[in-house]
């Protein structure tokens, strides 16, 4: 099985258009088109039933303190965990690939509703899929203006002191099964628990992306690698 991006080639810059903050001179960040972006796949194994799709980033830190600190930078050495973007499950085996721009167009304080997300394949079939809480549901927890349960894609809004270059993985699972067995809201690692024992195969691909300046300039290089 093999997954791929129209939006952004493996291993690359994740489009600005696609992320949640671009940089900004004056404020260090603003907010972006945080589209969703174009996701296709093929040789998926025989006997699958339905199909999951995960995006995460590795590479936030463990600890908070030094986090869009003026005078500070997060220094690549601190260990970091998982932050997840986006978890879309019962994803029927006929659909082949997401547009840009399906499941996410410009930034919605408080968050999108989910976990339902009615789709209509090609055909003009109706499809019920579901879509899980993502991780800003906790980093905006005590923020007046932001908080709220947010479900389904929210794009790339790393550190802007960051040093260390934050990596997006979105990885596609062939499962056994036509329905995941989670009720109502579920999150990243809850999925990736429910999924255990029904995987038949997977693919992924990836792309990166920083808001720290300094960084940022070796990813538009066009000398970088």
């Amino acid at each position: 099985m093999r997954i791929w991006s129209d939006s952004f080639t493996e291993g690359g810059l994740i489009p600005p258009h696609c992320a949640f903050a671009v940089s900004d001179p004056d404020s260090h960040v603003r907010l972006s088109s945080n589209r969703s972006p174009h996701l296709a796949w093929d040789d998926v194994p025989t006997g699958t039933k339905s199909l999951v799709l995960i995006c995460h980033d590795p590479d936030v830190p463990s600890v908070g303190d030094d986090v869009n600190q003026e005078g500070k930078t997060v220094p690549a050495s601190l260990p970091r965990v998982d932050f997840f973007h986006w978890s879309l499950v019962d994803i029927p085996v006929c659909l082949k690939a997401l547009a840009e721009g399906m499941f996410s167009d410009m930034v919605t304080p408080h968050g999108k509703p989910g976990p339902l997300v009615p789709f209509t394949i090609k055909n003009g079939t109706e499809h019920q899929l579901r879509q899980g809480l993502n991780d800003y549901t906790g980093w905006f927890a005590g923020d007046p203006g932001m908080a709220g349960e947010y479900y389904g894609y929210d794009g790339p809004c790393p550190p802007w002191n960051d040093e260390r270059v934050h990596t997006y993985v979105f990885t596609l699972y062939a499962l056994d099964i036509p329905r995941l067995p989670l009720v109502g809201r579920f999150t990243g690692p809850e999925l990736r628990l429910a999924i255990r024992g029904h995987i038949l195969d997977e693919a992924r691909t990836f792309g990166v992306y920083s808001l720290n300046p300094d960084v940022a300039a070796t990813l538009f290089s066009p000398t970088s690698t």
